[in-house]
Parts: structure tokens; sequence; C-alpha cells
């Protein structure tokens, strides 16, 4: 598969993952959104609503705005000691809400779920280190990029076998033959696992439910590589030695806010929020906080 996408922001915001892109026909992906959610205090002082148009009547709840993600992808979402989302993700979200004058809801479900949710119309946005994709524009609508981010190829450091990718996101060597015999580790629901099963067939390509378990399988020599992005790359290969990153890009994608296809008014609501924070320098100082720099 070619690469379609285009660098959009410069690569100093660039570092985050994943994760995202997927077949976006929801297949056996369950209907209902867990419980588990993580309400976050908004603070006092609120951008008026008024100021952002008349997307009142868009919204799932009056008076919130509510969020789905998977927050096991640091550093743009995870779990502190207290099980609350945090990270890049939630931090923009929060002051989307704060401009808008919403509190803002949390729910941390499955990938799949997630993008189920908004486009069923349970969720109001997505924010997920989600990357564009043509396939998922076709059921639910994307803000601007505010992040662009890079995926990354994870090994073990005793294989030298991959050196990197190609143009069409095949593995090779270091003389740039392609390595056929080759199992994949992927996150189910994200691009990595549209491209390398585009690239591969679904037998080569293990998809399972998070990055984590992917690092764990490849640990235990159950697949060769994980394709991942390059945030929570770095932090899995950080807190699992005898892994590395392969030097360079294996693809290049930009991330964006979902909402539901068709929610002009919140889409528009949300794209002069999330413009507001990047020209004023705020989605760089948060991508600060957690990436530094």
């Amino acid at each position: 598969m070619k690469k379609i996408l285009s660098l959009m922001l410069a690569l100093t915001m660039c570092l985050g993952l994943a994760a995202c892109g997927n077949d976006n026909e929801p297949t056996e992906t369950p209907a209902e959104t867990p419980a588990e959610t993580t309400p976050v205090e908004t603070p006092a002082e609120t951008g008026s609503a008024g100021d952002y148009g008349d997307f009142a009547g868009s919204l799932i709840e009056e008076g919130k705005l509510i969020m789905v993600t998977n927050a096991s992808f640091p550093p743009y979402e995870m779990t502190d000691d207290d099980n609350n989302v945090i990270g890049i993700d939630p931090d923009i979200a929060q002051v989307i809400a704060d401009k808008l004058g919403l509190e803002l809801v949390i729910d941390n479900i499955d990938f799949d779920a997630a993008l189920l949710a908004v486009q069923e119309g349970r969720a109001d946005v997505m924010l997920a280190g989600m990357s564009y994709s043509e396939e998922r524009d076709l059921v639910m609508d994307f803000s601007d990029t505010y992040a662009t981010g890079y995926q990354v190829i994870i090994v073990r450091e005793d294989d030298d076998r991959i050196a990197g990718g190609n143009d069409d996101l095949m593995l090779v060597d270091a003389e740039g033959n392609v390595i056929e015999d080759v199992q994949i580790g992927v996150q189910r629901g994200t691009t990595g696992e549209l491209y390398c099963q585009d690239s591969y067939g679904v037998d080569k390509v293990t998809s399972l439910d998070n990055g984590s378990v992917a690092v764990q399988a490849l640990l235990n020599g159950q697949v060769d590589c994980v394709v991942i992005d390059i945030g929570p790359a770095e932090e899995y290969v950080e807190a699992n030695p005898g892994l590395k990153i392969v030097e360079g890009a294996y693809t290049i994608e930009d991330y964006c806010v979902g909402v539901g296809e068709g929610n002009t008014a919140l889409l528009e609501a949300v794209n002069k929020a999330l413009n507001e924070m990047i020209d004023d320098g705020t989605v760089d100082e948060i991508m600060n906080q957690y990436i530094g720099g």
C-alpha cells in the first residue's frame, strides 16, 4: 500500500503514535460503552460558548463534552495510579471543553469501541492519538490536524534482520531487500494494523489488544517486531530492556479529533477552539509537558 499521508506540522510535534487508522467495518466490537469513566473537573474560568457557534443541540448530553479514548498510548493517553486518564489528548480536550463552556467526561475503552462510539452517537469526540485515514473519513468527520506523528518498528536488540521499511510499507534488511518471513505485532484497530495487513496479509500480522500486549509478544518471541507510534514505542523500549527501535519512520501521519459524521456544528466549534490553541502556543505547551520539545 503506497503512503497517502503527508507532513502537515513540524516533526517537533511528532513524537506521538498511534495509533490509529483501521478498517471501518464495526465487526465484533462491543456495542455498549464500558462503565469506567473519568469525570474531569472544569476550571471556573471558561470561554463563552457563544463564541463558538450554536453547537448545544449537537451534544449527547447537555453541558458535557463526552470524549472516548484508549488510554494505552503514552504519552498521548494513559492512566495514573488512581486510574485517571491523563496525557496530551486529555489535556487538549480539557482546554477545548473549557473554551466551549462544557464539562469534560472521558470514557476509557478499547480503540475499536471508541471509534464505534463516535460513529453511533454515543460519544461527542474521540481523541486517542488518532490519525486521519480515507477509510475512516467515510464514517466520521475529522478536525484540523493538531500534531504529526510517525510509526516506528520495535525489534529485539539481538535481531539485526529488520533495518526499516520501504515505500510499499514492506520491511527491509540493511541492503533494502524485502523480508518475507516475518510475523508483525500490532495494536488492534490502528493504522499500523491496516498498513501491515495490506502489505503482508492477515496471516503475517498478529493483532493484539494494545501496545503493551504486543510488546510482550515480542519479548516472548511470538512476533518478530512491533509496528507502533514513536511516543509509546519509546515508553515501551525504556521499560523493557532487550528491545530497540529501528532507525527512521515506518509511516508519517496526522493526528485529529474525531466527531460524528455530519455533526458540523460541533466540528466547527472544536476546530475554532483547537486552532486558537495552536495559534497561541497552548498545544505546544501541552506537548512539551509530556514530550519535552
